[in-house]
């Protein structure tokens, strides 16, 4: 008896159904090292457009996150596509590696008894064996770089070249020292950036105190009043009575209506719109007492007060930064101690006195509070106000209040001397550097589009940039100050490139290390100090732009796109915008910002240890294999939260199987296919099969011309896989296997399928490589030019051209042809459930359809059976459409399994059909549609 499965075209898959990531991928990383993939690659595009991605560098201190993952590769996915979409792509890595993280890191190890060339040397061995295993796990998850050259920003040129970059800023016109109240954090002994700032709630002491009017008679005056009797009071509420003992001054608004009421306490001047407020608060009965006037905080300014508790004048100011929205109207100002009290004691010339040192601590000179912390002093001060019968009101306020990021300790404003880049200072140019900046905002592009808004406001409500640090791991500030006027060295400039050119040769050590004396002339020496500053870590990471991008070969200026964490927009994506726009280049560093959310669990929650709920990118690799890591950050829409957790990324991993399942079909039924053989052009293939690249081709337009360029990834995942499983695998591999199993297997018929397949294979290889990059690179080896070849030294798939019209005559064929499909799988659907059939090969069917669909079908002949899947199909002209199906009566073929009615028809062929006897011993069957 015949063996008729040895006549059918079934072929192995050199393209395996289980990918078996986890173990294969490190195997093929070893490989694409070896084979210098990424300098290969560099050699080959060489020439192209450039299209380069400047890395925001992550922080050299400890393993990395989900969220290093999913920036990682978002960048990845990016440079590959580009390369493909026919850019010059290169992406060099970087580090940040400065800063007092690492400090803090060694002073654990090694403690802090040390000197301070030798702690550096520390922090530089530190930040080096941190690199490695954070770079170790990049490469892990398939990212292409050059990581045997990344930048460090404490490599000697980096180090070097963010020493100019401050000259330039300096040149430009916009740095400056001066004493203002900046953001302390006392465990780091140090001001901070903005983007060191976090805010969490915080309960603190929320009270009232009276400040007694010096000269009844001026205060009656300012309130069309002619005498005032007794004792009146200004009164202030404020959330941190330790700034009272810096107190010099109260401000009120110019415009804001105040009252003087007669109280149990003596006459009160607050806001007439918080004054019953206030009353309840002292425990009055606001019903009850006398409002004795009313005036403008404008007729208040100059009044002069006494402090509550120290011999001391205190000035009655107007500010633009008093509201009635809390407290009394009337704000006790510090200018060592809030930005706003600052710029308003400034207009009025009021000198700053800051008691407070470096540790939090008071100066001795404090009466009571010296040697406290402002902490310990709050509940002093308050009793301090209690005795002096100035105290109104006392609470416990729970509200929102700045923290180190680092250390999560609250944060003080203490006026130090530090060094500012001016925001609304004038540059060399007369521009602004915010002017300057929001302009650089309107150049740029968003995505998502929110981010324009957010950067926008952050720039127009963002302070003086302190840039000066008080620690000892940083690339130093290289200025000599004047011991007595604290003014730069006249040639500041020329010597700043002199120290520059030292660094380049021995580091930052070689500023540690100058003696003043190799620079500066004997007269200088008794005049000149060396600077003691290091440079806020954010300034080193926001000019990497000049120390990378204009300095490296291969690279240009400005970068096409920035890509980090929406928390940038205050951090990397700002300090980098100022340093370009306040240096010689005058503009942003970059056309393009995109920004990505933070990873969360499923339901929502941040990631955190306490909790349990911590997804390591190094688990999900060695579980799941990179790719399926890469293939969840690209389909999730970064531009919210990404919610990851094991049940998301097992149902990620059935989308992979889909695509891989695909291609493992694909690659099968080419595994005898030459292209350069056996193509067929394309005017004389099969007709599904000409429908079949009009698909293809389609797809790749809108994910390689549509989605990767606007970085909608998530888009392209879903359009790959929906191709996958409804264009080929419902209906077009589905209708295929016909003939691609039982023609002969040179026959025009199977040859023009392979050709489809052929093109479809190249095309979604190519779709899926720049975020599959390790299966993009396996199916590449199949389909490809072998060891030596890369699907990354391709761009997009060439499809064979097509006549328009032809074209949308054929969709609409076939479109009508799958709805008429979707009808017969319903109808059919009944049969299988009562067992009446199994396959639908073993239904008959009997469809009437409207003009338009009749037309389709008809067109078919007697192919129709095989493009909707049945033995048998007949078609008639109707109103509407409906199909009736019942089994066929028919004998099954042994071979092709359809039902029919000549089994045995042939001698010889017993159990086969007349066609499946025809395909094995005579010319074959031929198709022309399906």
């Amino acid at each position: 008896m015949t063996d008729y499965s040895k006549t059918v075209n079934l072929l192995e898959s050199p393209f395996p159904m289980r990918g078996n990531l986890a173990k294969r991928e490190p195997e093929w990383l070893k490989s694409w090292y070896e084979l210098k993939r990424y300098q290969k690659l560099r050699q080959k595009a060489a020439g192209r457009p450039k299209f380069i991605l400047h890395d925001g560098p992550p922080y050299a201190n400890g393993d990395i996150h989900i969220g290093h993952a999913v920036n990682k590769i978002l960048k990845d996915i990016i440079i590959r596509s580009k390369t493909q979409a026919g850019f010059d792509a290169p992406y060099v890595p970087g580090w940040d590696c400065h800063g007092l993280p690492i400090e803090v890191m060694v002073e654990k190890l090694h403690g802090k008894d040390m000197p301070k060339a030798r702690f550096r040397e520390l922090c530089r061995e530190y930040a080096a064996e941190q690199i490695a295993r954070q770079k170790k796990d990049f490469i892990r998850l398939g990212v292409l770089g050059d990581w045997d050259n990344p930048y460090l920003t404490m490599d000697f040129k980096t180090e070097a070249d963010t020493v100019r970059t401050l000259g330039e800023i300096y040149q430009s016109g916009y740095l400056y020292c001066g004493a203002k109240p900046v953001q302390f954090c006392l465990d780091c002994g140090s001001s901070l950036a903005e983007a060191e700032v976090e805010y969490k709630d915080k309960i603190s002491p929320a009270i009232d105190a009276a400040y007694p009017f010096k000269d009844n008679a001026a205060l009656a005056e300012a309130f069309g009043l002619s005498n005032i009797d007794g004792e009146a009071c200004a009164v202030i509420w404020t959330t941190t009575p330790w700034t009272l003992p810096a107190s010099q001054a109260v401000s009120a608004g110019a415009e804001i209506v105040y009252q003087l009421i007669d109280t149990p306490k003596g006459k009160l001047v607050l806001a007439k719109d918080l004054a019953e407020d206030a009353m309840k608060r002292y425990g009055f009965d606001a019903d009850g007492l006398t409002v004795l006037a009313e005036t403008t905080g404008a007729a208040l300014e100059n009044l002069h007060l006494s402090h509550p508790f120290i011999e001391r004048d205190i000035l009655m100011l107007n500010g633009d930064h008093v509201t009635t929205d809390a407290g009394t109207g009337l704000v006790h100002t510090a200018p060592a101690h809030g930005l706003e009290d600052y710029f308003v004691s400034n207009k009025y010339g009021i000198e700053l006195y800051n008691p407070v040192n470096a540790e939090g601590r008071y100066i001795s000179e404090v009466p009571r509070v010296a040697g406290m912390t402002v902490w310990e002093a709050n509940p002093v001060i308050i009793e301090w106000l209690q005795e002096n019968n100035r105290l109104l009101a006392n609470a416990k306020l729970e509200h929102s209040y700045a923290h180190c990021w680092r250390h999560k300790t609250p944060l003080i404003y203490r006026a130090t001397g530090q060094w500012f880049i001016g925001m609304d200072k004038a540059g060399a140019d007369g521009r602004t550097l915010r002017d300057k900046a929001l302009k650089a905002v309107d150049d740029t592009e968003f995505f998502p589009s929110w981010g324009r808004a957010r950067l926008q406001a952050m720039i127009e409500g963002r302070p003086d940039w302190v840039v000066s640090r008080q620690r000892y791991w940083g690339t130093p500030m290289t200025f000599f100050v004047h011991k007595e006027t604290g003014e730069l060295h006249p040639n500041s400039a020329e010597l700043l490139e002199q120290v520059a050119q030292r660094i380049e040769e021995k580091g930052i050590e070689a500023w540690f290390a100058l003696d003043k004396s190799e620079l500066l002339s004997a007269e200088d020496c008794e005049q000149y100090d060396k600077l003691t500053d290091t440079m806020d870590v954010w300034f080193d990471s926001g000019s990497t732009h000049y120390s990378v991008l204009k300095q490296r070969d291969g690279l240009a200026w400005p970068a096409d796109l920035y890509l980090e964490g929406s928390d940038q927009h205050r951090g990397w994506f700002q300090s980098s915008m100022l340093t370009g726009c306040a240096s010689s280049m005058a503009r942003a560093p970059y056309k393009q910002l995109l920004t990505h959310g933070f990873v969360v669990d499923q339901n929502g929650r941040k990631m955190s240890k306490s909790i349990g709920n911590v997804v390591a990118p190094q688990e999900v690799y060695n579980e799941f294999g990179a790719d399926i890591l890469r293939l969840w950050a690209a389909s999730t829409d970064y531009s919210g939260e990404l919610a990851i957790s094991k049940e998301i990324l097992k149902r990620v991993t059935e989308s992979y199987r889909r695509i891989r399942n695909t291609l493992s079909f694909l690659f099968a039924n080419l595994s005898d296919f030459n292209p350069f053989e056996h193509a067929v052009p394309q005017d004389q293939m099969v007709e599904i099969d000409r429908y079949a690249l009009i698909l293809a081709r389609r797809l790749q337009e809108r994910v390689a011309g549509d989605y990767y360029p606007r970085y909608t990834f998530h888009f392209a995942v879903k359009d790959i896989v929906s191709f996958c499983s409804e264009d080929l695998g419902a209906f077009y591999l589905d209708i295929l296997k016909d003939r691609l199993y039982t023609t002969k297997a040179d026959s025009h018929a199977r040859r023009s399928a392979q050709t489809a397949l052929y093109h479809i294979t190249r095309s979604l290889v190519l779709l899926i490589a720049p975020v599959l990059c390790f299966t993009g690179e396996e199916a590449w080896d199949i389909i490809g030019g072998g060891e030596e070849d890369s699907v990354l030294f391709h761009t997009w798939h060439e499809f064979p051209p097509v006549n328009e019209k032809a074209e949308a005559e054929i969709v609409k064929k076939w479109t009508a042809v799958r709805e008429v499909r979707e009808a017969v799988t319903a109808a059919i659907e009944p049969l299988r459930t009562d067992k009446t059939v199994g396959s639908s090969l073993q239904a008959e069917i009997e469809i009437s359809a409207p003009e338009e669909s009749y037309r389709a079908l008809q067109a078919l002949g007697s192919e129709l059976r095989f493009a909707l899947l049945v033995s048998k199909a007949a078609v008639t002209k109707g109103d509407e459409l409906n199909v009736s199906a019942h089994a066929s009566q028919g004998g099954k073929c042994e071979r092709c399994w359809h039902y029919t009615d000549d089994i045995g028809s042939v001698s010889g062929h017993e159990t086969i059909c007349g066609r499946c006897a025809d395909n094995i011993d005579g010319k074959g069957e031929e198709r022309h549609y399906a």
